[in-house]
């Protein structure tokens, strides 16, 4: 009997057409490339049968609500050109972004609160293919110094099948090679301050419900609270005064872009993001501050909006 090898793996995802019918992706047009990949092929209840019987011994359980889940990374970069989607379009569209491009000039991905998209995820195990569908999901990502970006993805799915499939060929063009997280790659902004950042997460913060009920099964995206921490060098109160920003409950734009040549730049804009409790805290004997970050919306399902370029 053959082997199967953990290092061959492949994952596909499409966006669906009608929510949990599968849009059957293909290698050649919708493989994803992710790195530290978890899944888990059956999540859901056991239930016990508590039978009344003159012994002991394990009654076994009835299996109900099953789904799947899948996270993995995914890197932030461009989609090579201006004005086209990037190959983690699909992956973000599940994750309550719209998506809209402007031919020859960006891509934008902006969060919504109803409609929300749904994708068909296959995964390949060396040969055995896991189908999840009307996966829908939440992400979050960082930039760190020295370190590649990524986007972290997270997703639910009902049970499709699972079958003998042979690895399909992927097609990974559409992916382009990151840039590291530095001064010549990366600028940072908070509340004006274009300070020292030692770095920055976002959790988009979505609530994913997997729904069993009688006439429906569904994974449900159900709310959105984002949030995220940023660690900036420390500075005078007469520079920036974080205390006194957050005490007074102020919010201020964030800005930050990474790239610099054109088809691979992906900036990041918050238009209004209020500080939380700040810590210091210290980097190689350097003050620094760490600030939590929450993102306000000003009219609605506008707290933050990615622009690829």
């Amino acid at each position: 009997m053959p082997k199967r090898y953990f290092r061959n793996r492949a994952i596909l995802a499409k966006a669906e057409t009608v929510y949990g019918t599968d849009a059957v992706p293909t290698g050649a047009a919708n493989a994803m490339l992710w790195t530290n990949v978890v899944f888990n092929p059956s999540v859901g209840d056991e239930v016990g049968r508590d039978l009344v019987v003159p012994y002991m011994g394990h009654q076994g359980v009835i299996l109900t609500g099953s789904h799947a889940t899948i996270s993995g990374e995914c890197e932030i970069a461009g989609s090579g050109a201006a004005g086209t989607a990037p190959a983690w379009g699909p992956t973000h569209r599940a994750c309550g972004m719209m998506e809209v491009i402007a031919a020859g000039v960006d891509a934008q991905y902006t969060p919504i609160s109803q409609s929300q998209e749904a994708v068909s995820l296959y995964f390949n195990v060396d040969g055995v293919n896991h189908v999840l569908l009307g996966a829908r999901g939440t992400y979050t990502f960082g930039f760190t110094p020295k370190q590649i970006p990524r986007w972290a993805y997270s997703f639910t799915g009902l049970l499709g099948t699972i079958s003998d499939i042979v690895l399909p060929a992927v097609t990974l063009t559409g992916f382009k090679k990151p840039v590291p997280v530095n001064k010549a790659n990366t600028t940072f902004s908070l509340h004006g301050l274009a300070g020292v950042c030692e770095g920055v997460t976002f959790d988009l913060g979505n609530q994913i419900e997997p729904r069993f009920l009688i006439g429906a099964e569904s994974i449900e995206h159900v709310d959105r609270v984002m949030t995220g921490s940023a660690v900036m060098e420390a500075v005078l109160l007469a520079q920036k005064n974080w205390f006194a920003i957050a005490d007074a409950h102020t919010t201020g734009a964030l800005a930050l872009q990474h790239g610099t040549t054109a088809g691979n730049i992906v900036k990041i804009d918050a238009p209004a993001v209020q500080i939380g409790r700040l810590a210091y805290g210290e980097s190689q004997k350097i003050v620094n501050n760490t600030l939590p970050l929450m993102f306000t919306t000003v009219a609605g399902n506008d707290e933050f909006k990615i622009t690829v370029k």
